[in-house]
Order: C-alpha cells, then sequence, then structure tokens
C-alpha cells in the first residue's frame, strides 16, 4: 500500500490506497469542494459544524440516489416481467 496525500478544507491528510491514487483524490476533492459550498450557504466558520453538515448532505443525497436506485430496478424488473409474458404469450400463437 502507498500513501497519498489530499487536501480537504485546508487540512492535509495522508490516506493509504492499495491501488487508485486518482480516485481518492478525486473523492477528496468532492468532499472539499461540498464543505466549501456549505461554508459558503450558511456563512459559519465552525469546521466541525461545516464537516457535519456536510456529512449529513453527502448522507441525504446517498440515501435519495439509493431510493432513486431500487425504484428503477424494480421498474425494469416488473418490464421485464411483462415483456416475458408478452413474448411467452406470442409463441403459444
Amino acid at each position: 500500500m502507498e500513501s497519498v496525500q489530499v487536501e480537504i478544507f485546508g487540512q492535509t491528510y495522508s490516506i493509504k490506497v492499495a491501488n487508485d491514487r486518482d480516485y481518492i483524490q478525486e473523492l477528496a476533492m468532492f468532499v472539499d469542494a461540498r464543505m466549501k459550498e456549505i461554508q459558503k450557504s450558511t456563512g459559519t466558520a465552525d469546521v466541525y459544524r461545516i464537516a457535519i453538515l456536510t456529512a449529513l448532505n453527502i448522507t441525504d443525497e446517498l440515501h435519495r440516489l439509493r431510493y432513486q436506485h431500487d425504484e428503477l430496478k424494480k421498474t425494469a424488473s416488473s418490464s421485464l416481467v411483462r415483456l416475458m409474458d408478452i413474448t411467452e404469450a406470442e409463441k403459444r400463437k
């Protein structure tokens, strides 16, 4: 494993990675950008508060995307069943 240096909200962190340094840096840039957005929108300078609000914001987005993903899986599954039923009905004709 190797270490990659990332900067998030003015703090440098050394993170051990197995293989994808660029991915870790991309994640760090994402978190950094979100923290800056939260700071700008709230006007607070409390780093701890900004970190918690950012975590809540990202978690909310994750949960909404998981819900959408689950709904799309259900829709795809029911569409597949309908398509299979139609195909079977056509074969019987």
